[in-house]
């Protein structure tokens, strides 16, 4: 008999349970078991699978008060916080400068409603590592701030805010391709590092999320629409079709990020450390290209037909730089 195949759990569902499900037991110590599982949706043995990873978090040295602490007694559960939760959060100059580039750019962004107190934040932390470190640093993010992109979002915005009819042009990486297409926009949202936008797409006629910086030019069409209640900030960023192809992959270790950035329908873990993955795709162009950069360390199971068609991308890839 072939030996059983797991579910793969993701690290960022189990880091998302956590996010939520500390905070709350450290607020109701004692809180029992069963409880916790009915409140978060989650098995009793996913929910003490994920407690037991926080006896490994804490600081060197690691002792006593470096480290959480969790005790399960009785079907109830207590989380002991490690002492360095109630000092102040103390920042390298390294680390405090990432914060301060990112935040700068990110306070630029047209129509960001978070701007003023990121902006106060932002003085706070600029005071902190003073001019010595900063120099003009300040002067050349504000400079690079706006753009045909942040243009682009602010256009956006302004439609979902008055539920105005866009006229865009798109450049999709899926088919390397730029259309021309009427969207109902519907909610902007930022997620992975990037601005998006979720909305009606006549040309589809289905639902769509939008990477705003690929949006080439966006005009009002004189229409207006009645939102249908679309879906933006936490859900999946990307949208099934009657159109999607199944595609099974095996990725070994060093791809396993993929079944962590992609959305999936399936993920088996097996014996040998690879990861079993059922990916959604209308278009099998773009599993190609991602196959490509995988290097070796992701297999096609199915359908054959993205096998040849790997294979026929890396001869003309290959064929370019002879």
């Amino acid at each position: 008999m072939p030996p059983e195949r797991k579910k793969v759990t993701r690290a960022s569902d189990r880091l998302r349970r956590l996010l939520v499900i500390v905070p709350y037991l450290v607020q109701h110590p004692g809180t029992q078991l069963a409880e916790v599982t009915r409140l978060f949706g989650v098995s009793e043995n996913e929910l003490v699978a994920d407690l037991q990873l926080l006896f490994l978090s804490g600081l060197p040295p690691y002792g006593p008060g470096d480290l959480i602490g969790v005790d399960i007694e009785d079907g109830r559960v207590w989380i002991d916080m490690a002492d360095y939760f109630g000092r102040p959060l103390r920042l390298t100059r390294s680390e405090a400068l990432a914060l301060y580039l990112r935040g700068t750019a990110l306070a630029a962004t047209p129509g960001l409603h978070e701007a003023t107190a990121l902006r106060t934040a932002l003085v706070k932390l600029g005071e902190g590592l003073g001019p010595e470190t900063l120099g003009e640093l300040p002067l050349r993010v504000q400079a690079d701030g706006g753009g045909r992109p942040a243009e682009m979002l602010e256009a956006v915005r302004q439609a979902v805010a008055e539920h105005e009819r866009l006229r865009i042009e798109y450049y999709a990486q899926s088919s390397a391709e730029t259309t021309t297409r009427e969207i109902d926009p519907e909610e902007v949202f930022f997620a992975i590092g990037n601005w998006y936008v979720v909305a009606w797409d006549h040309l589809s006629d289905e639902e769509r999320v939008f990477r705003a910086d690929r949006i080439r030019s966006a005009d009002p069409t004189g229409g207006d629409f009645e939102p249908r209640g679309l879906a933006g900030a936490g859900r999946p960023l990307y949208s099934p079709t009657e159109r999607d192809v199944p595609v099974r992959l095996l990725l070994e270790p060093g791809a396993r990020w993929v079944a962590e950035y992609y959305e999936t329908d399936a993920e088996i873990e097996r014996d040998d450390g690879n990861v079993e993955v059922v990916l959604p795709a209308s278009r099998l162009e773009w599993v190609a290209r991602l196959l490509l950069r995988l290097s070796g360390e992701a297999y096609v199971l199915d359908p054959p037909e993205l096998k040849d068609r790997v294979r026929e991308l890396a001869r003309r890839t290959r064929k370019r730089y002879e």
